[in-house]
């Protein structure tokens, strides 16, 4: 009984465990059937890659495309397309890589290219994929010779190579490097980069390249030293290296071999072709690349990066495991190749998902199939290759190696990382972005680059150049002259014998001075050129035909020069002009009087002349009985006045302090004015005067009159330019051919103008200034300057010596001893003095500051006096505006002005001028003033009714206090019953005056009288 249940118990557990491995077996089953069924949904696409499987990167390429294709479809179970890679050998070589494109595309119906890894590979592959319209993506091809402008299915899945250009003008230009040579592999890769990499030297950081050096794929050991033997001779130490790895090794390692890399005068910069890969070269491989600074696209390392990175490393020893592994393993370019396939895989499910899958995949248009005699006409175009290059074009995604997205067919890349060879890898030293520039650390921060490590172990930046690159003296050519010889003399001058030539003057003093304060030691020697003043221009062409390092001399800055070498900053005064004999010339003019000074000058005398007159009249006018009278009387004195100042003859007596102020300052200006006029007039009238023969220079164009210039120089051309007959022309070499020609003048074999540079001009009128002189307009050149190579390191740092000489005493002490003083004339100073060439008259300019002080003077002076009068009078003239004195015609502002003129046409009774007039004219009337004192005691004496009554005032203040104006009303008044208002506004004051006497006699005197209080 007990056995029983434990019995059913088991049979239980039995079915249960029966139940489970049914269900377990029907979803097993039901997996392997999905699976089937998914499998036979998808579409198998074929993708070719060529790689060259012999080498490393071949090896590593073809790992990292598998992982990205078996990623991709990880990461997307559900894809209704899955690729099919076939790979195939190039064998490193463009034939071996057109010929797989070939079995590709006709063998394997591929709808897509990855590969071929070279640019000169890519550029035969990508014409086929544009024939045939299969994409061609390459990560590797980075070369600007292989355009997706030029081939369309052609896309570049790596950053191209002009993308350089501007990160490596950035760094020459932080290390002021003028001159570069760019050495690079004789390749469509090597070649690409010159054109983008010229023009963004020159434009933007302004550094030139002296040579292109090419060193071709194959090159020998002998080959590479010549061309590095021909970069030692070179004066630019700043190299920029642009080759493919492989032969990028062998040419650092034979640099070594050279010294190149141990001397601390070498810059060596290598593009990314060398920055990408040398963490994976040999270490004897690094150890020769010591010191180079390099670049190479910038990936930041995410997580997803360590995470492929270490399955890679994984895979690659299961794969190959002898394979060596590299410190930055993957490179930038396996990661650019993992996301090429995993475009590429994006792009068939894009593509196959709209629909546009079809079968046949290739279609053989019907003309080539009868005619077609090559592989290469039967093979068809894609038909789903279009729509898939499309959809590679349009696909973008965070990829291992940043954003990929294409535009143009490129893939755009963020930023540069900059790094320094050093020890058996390298060292970022900065990055570079177009927004930032060269900073500190990725994404901005702090400018710069970090401390570098140069060849030779040196912390400090090579100067980028040596003044001599194979250590000896530098060769000065310097001109032997016949004349002229106070700019460059040479004596001694025996090349036959050997004997050291003595060089001297002015511009090889000058040169000795400028090389003095160069701030590195500078070795050279001076090289004399015979028969070089034949020709300048010649002379000039030594630099360009290296027959000489630098001329110095008086060779003139000019623009055909300069296309051919560097000149430095000038040294001397710029232009050039002529010199022509002057004539002595006596003036018998009639109005010789009149030309001391120029027509501007004697209107504004003549008009100041009037101002001053008027401010003074204004001044004077009420105050002063001098300054009144008839209009006329009146208008007269304003003038009389002010010219008979020019012999200080006024005798008008001046009552204000203003208008005396002004007089002050009116008669010091006509003191200096007459003072230079008549120093004007007697120099015109005693001394010689001398005047050019000649002062235009269309004049001597149009008389057809011989003309000189100087042998050898530039003028020649000048003149020609300018309009001049070359028959007209006579060249000369001497200061005393040129005053000999002068002399004679044309008409006997001579010339009448001597055109040459402003420099030897004054030489010459320093010598001859006793009749001849500078005349016609000056034509602006540069100067002297010294000449160098194009792209001379040299030009600059003596250019900025020169100005240094200038800004000092040094360079003035050099001009005085070889040319004596400025304007000195030993002819005149032994004579005592000379004839005057020319005289000029005496303008406004000079006398414009005078001018200026009596003008705001006087002015200021008026408006002073008529502020006070109207501040002073306001209330008299409101009263005679309201009364309505004068009339009451026109406006408001009429009769205003009009009271305002009429006052101050009065006379100021109020002056001290007035009242003590008026005190002495009532002392020569006695009659008035004895009728004055008797109708005072009289108004005294009376009383009742008819008797006035004084005011409690003293008898003196009553009699001061009156005027013959105040007399003459109240006889009148007392006459004719009139009040004075009337008699004031009828009468003038000097009639009044005349009228006093004989009315203060009339015998029937009535006197008011008030009542007293």
């Amino acid at each position: 009984m007990g056995r029983l249940p434990h019995c059913s118990s088991s049979s239980s557990r039995f079915v249960l465990d029966l139940r489970r491995l049914v269900l377990l077996g029907w979803c097993a089953m039901a997996s392997l059937l999905l699976q089937a069924a998914t499998a036979q949904q998808q579409v198998v696409v074929p993708v070719g890659v060529i790689l060259d499987q012999a080498s490393p990167i071949g090896e590593r390429r073809k790992v990292g495309i598998e992982m990205a294709l078996e990623d991709y479809y990880a990461a997307h179970p559900g894809s209704r397309t899955k690729l099919s890679p076939r790979f195939r050998d190039s064998g490193g070589s463009v034939v071996g890589a057109a010929s797989a494109a070939v079995d590709l595309i006709k063998n394997e119906q591929v709808q897509a290219i990855i590969g071929p890894t070279t640019s000169a590979e890519a550029e035969f592959v990508a014409y086929l994929g544009n024939t045939t319209h299969v994409p061609i993506l390459s990560s590797s091809a980075t070369s600007p010779e292989v355009s997706p402008s030029q081939t369309p299915f052609f896309v570049r899945t790596a950053a191209n190579d002009s993308f350089q250009a501007a990160p490596i003008s950035a760094v020459l230009a932080a290390f002021r490097w003028h001159a570069a040579v760019v050495v690079y592999e004789d390749s469509p890769y090597g070649s690409g980069i010159l054109t983008a990499l010229s023009d963004e030297l020159q434009v933007v950081s302004g550094t030139r390249l002296m040579e292109r050096a090419a060193v071709p794929v194959d090159a020998g050991d002998d080959h590479i030293d010549e061309v590095l033997y021909g970069l030692m001779a070179m004066p630019t130490r700043v190299f920029v290296v642009h080759m493919s790895p492989p032969l990028a090794t062998r040419f650092f390692r034979r640099a070594r071999i050279a010294g190149m890399m141990s001397s601390e005068d070498y810059a060596w910069i290598a593009t990314d072709g060398v920055g990408a890969v040398v963490d994976g070269l040999s270490s004897d491989d690094v150890d020769a690349m010591e010191g180079v600074v390099s670049l190479r696209p910038y990936v930041q390392v995410t997580e997803q990066v360590r995470n492929f990175s270490a399955r890679f490393r994984e895979r690659l020893r299961r794969v190959d495991p002898s394979a060596d592994f590299y410190t930055h393993d993957p490179t930038v370019s396996m990661l650019w190749s993992y996301d090429t396939a995993w475009a590429v895989a994006a792009a068939t499910e894009a593509s196959a998902t709209g629909g546009v899958s079809s079968s046949p995949a290739f279609q053989t248009p019907p003309q080539t199939r009868t005619t077609g005699s090559t592989d290469l006409d039967r093979l068809g175009v894609s038909a789903t290759g279009a729509a898939l290059l499309e959809a590679v074009q349009n696909t973008s995604f965070l990829g291992l190696a940043g954003n990929f997205t294409l535009v143009d067919g490129q893939l755009q890349l963020a930023a540069y990382e900059i790094v320094n060879v050093v020890g058996k890898g390298t060292r970022p030293v900065g990055f570079w972005t177009p927004e930032a520039g060269i900073t500190k650390a990725p994404g901005g921060g702090a400018k710069g680059l970090k401390a570098i490590i140069w060849p030779g172990d040196s912390k400090y930046s090579p100067r980028g150049w040596v003044v001599s690159p194979n250590r000896k003296k530098l060769r000065v050519a310097v001109p032997v002259k016949g004349g002229f010889k106070e700019f460059v003399n040479v004596a001694n001058d025996s090349t036959a014998g050997g004997q050291k030539p003595n060089v001297t003057g002015y511009c090889i003093e000058v040169f000795d001075a400028v090389m003095s304060r160069m701030p590195y030691p500078v070795s050279y020697e001076y090289v004399p050129i015979p028969n070089s003043s034949d020709s300048y221009d010649k002379f000039v062409s030594l630099i360009p035909e290296q027959k000489a390092d630098i001329v110095v001399g008086d060779v003139t800055i000019t623009a055909s020069r300069m296309a051919s070498v560097d000149f430095s900053m000038p040294f001397t005064d710029s232009g050039w002009s002529m010199v022509v004999a002057v004539r002595a010339e006596t003036s018998t003019s009639m109005w010789i009087f009149l030309r001391p000074l120029t027509t501007s000058l004697w209107l504004a005398s003549l008009a100041f002349f009037c101002f001053t007159g008027f401010v003074v009249w204004a001044i004077e006018h009420r105050i002063n009985p001098e300054f009144r009278g008839t209009p006329w009387q009146q208008f007269g004195l304003i003038f009389y006045f002010a010219f008979s100042t020019l012999v200080f003859s006024h005798k008008e007596k001046l009552e204000s302090n203003l208008s005396r102020f002004v007089v002050i300052i009116w008669v010091f200006v006509v003191l200096i004015l007459t003072s230079s006029y008549t120093a004007s007039l007697t120099s015109m009238l005693t001394v010689q005067k001398l005047q050019p023969t000649v002062t235009d220079v269309r004049e001597l164009q149009r008389s057809g009159a011989y003309i000189g210039y100087q042998e050898g120089s530039f003028i020649r051309d000048s003149l020609l330019k300018i309009g001049f007959d070359e028959a007209k022309m006579r060249s000369y070499s001497t200061a005393e051919e040129y005053a000999d020609a002068l002399s004679r003048g044309p008409a006997n074999g001579g010339v009448a103008a001597m055109f040459d540079e402003i420099p030897y001009l004054k030489i010459f009128l320093s010598q001859y200034c006793d009749g001849y002189a500078m005349a016609g307009p000056i034509y602006k050149t540069d100067g002297f300057g010294f000449v160098f190579p194009m792209g001379s390191p040299l030009t600059p740092d003596v250019s900025r010596a020169v100005l240094a000489l200038a800004e000092g005493d040094e360079m003035a002490l050099i001009e005085k001893k070889w040319f004596g003083e400025p304007g000195a004339c030993p002819s005149q100073q032994a004579a005592g003095g000379g004839a005057a060439v020319g005289s000029s008259s005496l303008g406004f300019q000079s006398f414009g500051g005078l001018f200026l002080i009596t003008g705001v003077v006087s002015g200021l002076m008026l408006v002073i006096y008529l502020a006070t009068f109207v501040y002073r009078e306001r209330g008299e003239v409101r009263y005679d505006v309201e009364e309505g004195v004068g009339g009451n015609s026109g406006g408001s502002s009429m009769r205003r002005l009009r009271a305002w003129l009429r006052h101050f046409d009065q006379k100021d009774l109020k002056s001290p001028t007035f009242k003590t007039w008026n005190e002495e004219s009532v002392r020569d009337g006695s009659q008035t003033r004895r009728w004055v004192d008797d109708t005072v005691r009289n108004g005294r004496r009376g009383g009742g009714e008819n008797s006035a009554v004084m005011p409690a005032a003293s008898e003196e203040e009553a009699v001061i206090g009156m005027s013959p104006f105040s007399i003459s009303a109240s006889s009148e008044m007392i006459n004719a019953g009139s009040s004075p208002a009337s008699k004031l506004g009828t009468s003038s004051f000097e009639q009044r005056m005349e009228e006093a006497p004989h009315s203060a006699e009339t015998p029937h005197l009535e006197v008011p009288r008030s009542t007293a209080s």
